[in-house]
């Protein structure tokens, strides 16, 4: 089989969970809605919790779900048309939320978008996820650390449920989460970081 034909659908698998990813959907809905760019907006993040910011519950509503989607979007299309390559999509998916080109590769946490790629690889993980992220949210508030846990809890699940093939893959995008979270460690360590509901300090 020639070798362009073997390197094809991973390349394309790539491309597109990255293409998908990195749109952004948070920036687009608050500008249709005349609230402004987000990235002058709180934190500057382009996320769900940052358009919660602008008072538009709505929005961030929307901006959460549409992210969620893209990611499971990501994997779902290319799982049915070359499974292998599901995992190369998520990642992607991922990747693009985070550092998308379009944005000078400055994007959001991919608290979100990783939430659609686990429950698009394996939902059982994903209904973990979303779990420990809505438990945390709901009890304690605070969108860091709810968003942190969930992801760590993805390769925690997918270990319990046999899917070793899993494990490192999201272990290596929980690692990207805690590192695009670094400054909300901080404030967390100082005791001022925001909870949700409450205005951002930066």
């Amino acid at each position: 089989m020639p070798t362009e034909i073997v390197w094809a659908p991973p390349v394309l698998a790539l491309l597109f969970g990255y293409l998908l990813g990195s749109i952004p959907f948070g920036i687009i809905l608050t500008r249709l809605a005349g609230a402004g760019d987000l990235r002058q907006i709180g934190s500057g993040n382009i996320g769900a919790t940052n358009v919660l910011r602008t008072g538009r519950k709505g929005l961030a509503a929307a901006t959460l779900l549409l992210d969620l989607v893209k990611g499971f979007a990501a994997v779902a299309i290319v799982a049915h048309l070359s499974p292998g390559d599901a995992p190369l999509a998520a990642a992607a998916a991922f990747i693009g939320h985070c550092y998308p080109v379009w944005l000078r590769f400055r994007g959001g946490k991919g608290v979100a978008t990783l939430m659609g790629v686990v429950l698009a690889l394996h939902w059982p993980i994903g209904l973990v996820f979303a779990g420990v992220w809505l438990g945390l949210l709901g009890t304690l508030r605070i969108s860091a650390v709810a968003g942190m846990a969930a992801a760590i809890s993805a390769p925690v699940a997918a270990a319990a449920f046999g899917r070793f093939d899993l494990v490192m893959l999201l272990i290596a995008l929980a690692l990207i989460v805690v590192w695009k979270h670094g400054d909300n460690i901080e404030r967390l360590l100082a005791g001022t970081e925001p909870r949700i509901g409450r205005r951002a300090r930066g």
